[in-house]
């Protein structure tokens, strides 16, 4: 299958996960404000009873925010430092220390995409068809190859293992896919 490989040149992993990270960090706040404001008037006429209701999912989705953003400071940290990203080795196999870098900025780039959709920033279909462009990259599939068994220790009804599952499957049908057109492979889950 051919894929086409981009790369930025002369720009450090931190300096490229600090622009990602705030790049969909903008555009989660952003879908989510929109939502959020479009909260009232879908809502018009409901009782004072649903507000603590509404409240509290406010502040869920605050709490994950919160709980993502700083997941994503300590993976920054453990992507600048050799000495810190060895507490996170716990790959199967050896994993050199530049790799371990890109792995890290794999998982973030997949916890965000996980965060987006439970935050409601993004749908299943559209978490879907980006998650089959992060398959393309060879290095986010050996990064998922090797935390294989990191997965396997979810509760199975987890939106984590269901995630995974997804992924899972999206990586077995471009592999077995007969075409170039990558972005056809794979059937978008229901919502």
């Amino acid at each position: 299958m051919a894929t086409q490989k981009y790369r930025i040149r002369g720009t450090g992993s931190a300096a490229v996960a600090g622009l990602a990270f705030a790049t969909g960090a903008f555009a989660l706040l952003r879908a989510w404000e929109r939502r959020q404001s479009a909260l009232p008037a879908t809502h018009e006429g409901l009782g004072a009873e649903d507000e603590p209701a509404a409240q509290a999912a406010r502040h869920h989705v605050a709490a994950l925010t919160e709980q993502h953003r700083l997941h994503f400071d300590l993976l920054c940290k453990a992507m600048g430092d050799a000495t810190l990203a060895a507490v996170l080795n716990t790959y199967d196999e050896d994993v050199p220390p530049e790799r371990q870098r890109q792995f890290l900025f794999a998982n973030a780039l997949y916890i965000n995409a996980l965060h987006a959709h439970r935050i409601g920033a993004m749908s299943l279909t559209e978490l879907h068809g980006h998650l089959r462009v992060m398959c393309q990259n060879p290095i986010f599939r050996e990064y998922w190859d090797a935390t294989r068994h990191h997965r396997a220790s979810l509760d199975r009804s987890s939106d984590e293992a269901k995630l995974g599952r997804m992924v899972d499957r999206l990586d077995r049908e471009l592999q077995e896919a007969e075409t170039d057109e990558w972005w056809v492979v794979g059937e978008p889950p229901g919502e």
